[in-house]
């Protein structure tokens, strides 16, 4: 079968789907997957055949960045906001388009177009142009539900994320209405998220039932199209790994501290931050520079600074994890069964920083937000023991790697064969 992929963000958005493309190219599948242009090497490597579409990561990150932290820190900094918010969505209805034109060229005669959950409002037009078997990949629940904002009662829950849909809608309108027109379409006269419902999308849910309790029951009724299958990860080493796992053996487990592609504004001040706040908390600072830039920082004898390491084989090591709340960070530090410090920069990351606190293995607070004080109390929380005891019986609950890329695979076969045309 031919298998069209499309994954647009950084590399852990797109890590989930090379992991399902390789397999499936391993079973012998015909794939192609499109991924921004910074990340055509990262494809290429796995193994597949890439083509590039959208703008780099670090262009549009930069700015989701900026915009964040202005909304977050500086918010009545007004003309300042509506700069950077019309900059933004001229940025990303330029991604939109792009994104279309490349999968109009490689999506005829698809059996299935695969798409990652940004833009996938753009590639579900380009399934229904072809009529298409359309599938999408969710790194945390995107479909109203009562269990993902835990802070308000069911129906309320529901009723935010479906009036939050409506608002996308309402923001991506004018540019998916010109999408249509450029590809043949009608006007679209229902909201995306029905249109995909009716088309029988395929949603694979690519986290652990673990992490929202109830939510598979609330979702019985798709009849298995929101199959959840655990966090998808290729577990790579990185170069690090051996002076790392040296490091953190010449004396007791370290707090781990990473921000993965979400660059840090001010290194040294971070760094400067962790430094004096793990001194205080007698506690060892394992730091994962990400694409942040930490060459020309203060040094300290407690603090360990590295690029990229294997966050499989090093968080279990550790003692504690902060990070910014990525999906797949996330994943990572619940399976090692340590507790989690989310530092959030974004609307996503702070969903999962808040379920981790109402799970109860960690906390989160906006990264803007955090200072020596704030840092030192949030961690002197999380190493209460209790923290660690709830942490490892999670862990044990969580999927593993390889049985999350098999029921991923799975559901795509399944699902291809099941809407193949005759």
């Amino acid at each position: 079968m031919r298998f069209v992929l499309s994954s647009y963000g950084t590399r852990g958005d797109i890590e989930p789907s090379v992991v399902v493309g390789r397999e499936l190219v391993r079973r012998g599948h015909d794939v192609q997957i499109a991924v921004p242009p910074d990340l055509v090497d990262f494809a290429q490597a796995a193994g597949l055949s890439t083509v590039p579409f959208g703008l780099d990561t670090r262009t549009w990150l930069d700015m989701y960045r900026n915009l964040w932290t202005s909304l977050l820190g500086r918010f009545w900094r007004v003309r300042e906001l509506r700069r950077l918010w019309r900059e933004m969505w001229e940025l990303s209805d330029q991604n939109w388009m792009d994104i279309s034109t490349t999968l109009m060229s490689l999506v005829g005669g698809a059996d299935v177009l695969f798409t990652g959950q940004s833009y996938e409002g753009s590639a579900a037009n380009v399934a229904e142009y072809f009529d298409v078997p359309f599938v999408t990949l969710h790194h945390a629940p995107q479909r109203a539900n009562s269990k993902t904002v835990s802070i308000l009662p069911g129906p309320m829950a529901r009723l935010s994320m479906a009036m939050f849909d409506w608002l996308a809608w309402g923001l991506n309108k004018k540019v998916e209405d010109a999408q249509r027109r450029a590809i043949g379409l009608p006007k679209a006269k229902a909201h995306p998220v029905r249109r995909m419902t009716d088309l029988g999308t395929l949603e694979i849910q690519a986290y652990d039932e673990a992490c929202f309790p109830g939510l598979a029951a609330e979702w019985a009724e798709w009849d298995g199209l929101r199959p959840f299958v655990g966090a998808l990860t290729m577990e790579m080493t990185a170069e690090a790994d051996e002076e790392v796992t040296a490091w953190i053996g010449d004396g007791p487990p370290p707090i781990f501290f990473g921000f993965g592609s979400m660059p840090v504004e001010s290194p040294a001040a971070a760094i400067a931050m962790i430094a004096e706040s793990c001194a205080e908390l007698g506690k060892r600072a394992l730091i994962g520079a990400g694409w942040s830039d930490f060459s020309d920082v203060p040094h300290f004898d407690h603090v360990k600074v590295v690029g990229s390491v294997n966050y499989a084989s090093v968080f279990p090591a550790c003692c504690a994890v902060v990070h910014h709340g990525g999906s797949g960070t996330t994943a990572a530090s619940l399976r090692a069964g340590v507790p989690t410090l989310i530092l959030s920069m974004d609307v996503n990351q702070k969903l999962w920083g808040a379920q981790l606190k109402r799970l109860k293995v960690g906390t989160t607070r906006p990264f803007a937000k955090t200072g020596r004080q704030t840092l030192i109390g949030d961690l002197r929380r999380i190493l209460e023991p209790g923290y660690a005891t709830r942490a490892r019986q999670l862990a044990a609950r969580m999927t593993p790697p390889a049985e999350s890329v098999v029921k991923a695979a799975d559901a795509m076969e399944s699902f291809a064969r099941s809407r193949h045309r005759a």
